[in-house]
């Protein structure tokens, strides 16, 4: 591979994926070298373009339409027409991977399923994303990040039975997901090297949360046990004099008495409760301890005197003083693009680091049907054969 030769250069994808689960996951495939094409509905697009209620032009590309859509080209198709339909068709002879992340069944009803695509191209990797799999008795239900949460076990989670449930504000399954497919296709592709026909690769939301709980699942499963990492009772966010933290007393020959002596606290707990067993009893009141102890220190004092003792902890800090963090910069975890609408602006870059196949933004994220006539084009076809 060439210092100019990205690892999935030549590789084709055929996106009909829109929102976050497809996209997040494409958009990684086409920073690596992959030409994705996104097919878009005219007039409206990615749902993402106009999310939160967006209005004009400028909505037609809002942060986060461009936060996941960079590296791709966009085609407009009016998928009803037969004219259409033999766009997509022309564009398969030549794909590596179609991805979509509608409901199971959509794609076959639009005349796109796998086994009409493998017909064209029996080289097709069929990759899909659904929000609880294309068989039993959820599968009719749209994909959608909280549903996840809520019924894959990870809202009912909680530090403790007190704290009220709520939605995980991140969209923790929709991403997870996306890299799982990353995975999938990956893997499809060498396992096409080797048998030289393509497959169908499936994910989903709920498969993905429950493959995350994979330590809690295991452990109930084998014990009847809880594994809770948040309800531990050494571990916790304590409020300080200007901020907060996050300590984790785990690891450790003695992580309480080290927590002790880093909270200044006038005794040794773990004499008096030395076993994980009796932390646990005592938890309610250790936990007092820590946060009576914390609320009279700095963020930098209690960090400061955690660290000393070899104690896992970090201070709380918002996304923005993330980004503006110094790691954040050397870690080059943002990046900068001249968009032809919005000017200069910043998006989160690949948290992946090649030695030989460095991130690059090769085209920002398109505007709608930006490169419609241009695909056509690479086809022998005009924009009038697809009205």
């Amino acid at each position: 591979m060439s210092n100019n030769e990205l690892p999935l250069d030549g590789v084709k994808i055929i996106d009909f994926s829109q929102v976050m689960l497809g996209p997040c996951a494409t958009q990684m495939l086409a920073d690596f070298g992959a030409d994705v094409i996104k097919v878009e509905r005219p007039k409206s697009g990615d749902l993402s373009r106009n999310v939160f209620g967006g209005q004009g032009e400028v909505s037609q590309n809002n942060p986060v339409f461009c936060s996941l859509n960079r590296n791709k080209r966009s085609i407009t198709l009016n998928t009803r027409t037969d004219a259409a339909k033999n766009v997509i068709y022309e564009l398969i002879k030549t794909a590596d991977v179609v991805v979509n992340n509608f409901r199971p069944g959509v794609m076959t009803r639009m005349g796109f399923g796998y086994e009409k695509l493998k017909e064209i191209n029996p080289g097709i990797i069929f990759a899909a994303g659904t929000g609880f799999g294309t068989k039993g008795p959820y599968s009719h239900k749209g994909g959608q990040d909280v549903l996840a949460q809520a019924m894959s076990g990870v809202m009912e989670q909680r530090a403790h039975d007190s704290v009220p449930r709520s939605i995980y504000p991140t969209a923790l399954c929709d991403y997870a997901a996306g890299m799982h497919l990353v995975q999938g296709v990956l893997a499809a592709i060498i396992a096409r090297y080797k048998s030289g026909v393509g497959q169908k690769v499936e994910v989903s939301l709920y498969n993905s949360m429950i493959a995350m709980q994979m330590q809690e699942a295991a452990n109930l499963m084998a014990t009847k046990g809880t594994l809770n990492w948040a309800a531990l009772p050494l571990c916790g966010v304590f409020d300080t004099t200007d901020g907060a933290v996050v300590v984790v007393g785990a690891f450790k020959e003695n992580p309480l008495q080290d927590i002790c002596i880093a909270i200044k606290h006038a005794k040794d707990l773990s004499i008096k409760y030395p076993m994980l067993e009796d932390q646990v009893e005592a938890k309610e009141f250790l936990q007092g301890e820590f946060r009576s102890h914390f609320s009279k220190m700095s963020t930098t004092e209690a960090i400061t005197n955690m660290e000393k003792r070899d104690l896992l902890c970090a201070p709380v800090k918002s996304l923005e003083e993330a980004l503006k963090d110094e790691q954040t910069i050397v870690n080059q975890m943002i990046a900068t693009m001249n968009h032809p609408i919005h000017g200069s602006i910043q998006v989160i870059s690949s948290p992946i680091t090649m030695s030989d196949s460095p991130f690059t933004i090769r085209h920002t994220p398109p505007g709608l049907g930006q490169h419609t006539d241009e695909i056509l084009a690479e086809l022998g076809l005009s924009l009038d054969d697809t009205q």
